[in-house]
């Protein structure tokens, strides 16, 4: 299957996004989103929506998946774009003894493209995959 230009630099980014989560690596994950992303959790009693600085400040306190010698568990899912400026991503990835189902809406700005809202949900993996 060929992949379109806009994909292959969303999976770029999403590359990143991954790698930036399992290394909790704020810093990575800054560059990824747009400066006004939202940060929305939706498990019921989990609930909140962060901006950008308040995630990263979760981010840094939080012991990475990759320092616990966790193994990687990621896949997209799914990408739709629409007019080369806007994109939207599922991808589901397991840490923390957790399982993870992200929808992310991406936006281009300046030739690049950033998330612009992560809005995911959880529930719990037994396994600790």
């Amino acid at each position: 299957m060929k992949t379109s230009a806009p994909h292959e630099a969303i999976l770029d980014l999403l590359d990143a996004y991954f790698e930036g989560l399992y290394q909790a690596d704020s810093t990575l994950l800054a560059s990824v989103f747009h400066p006004r992303a939202q940060y929305v959790n939706t498990v019921p009693g989990d609930e909140r929506i962060l901006t950008l600085a308040q995630y990263q400040h979760l981010l840094d306190q939080r012991v990475s998946p990759a320092s616990n010698g966790e193994p990687r568990h990621e896949r997209v899912i799914s990408i739709e774009t629409t007019a080369n400026t806007m994109a939207f991503a599922k991808v589901q990835m397991s840490m923390m003894g957790r399982d993870y189902t992200d929808f992310l809406t991406l936006i281009r700005e300046q030739n690049q493209w950033r998330i612009i809202a992560k809005v995911f949900h959880y529930q719990p993996n037994p396994q600790g995959d």
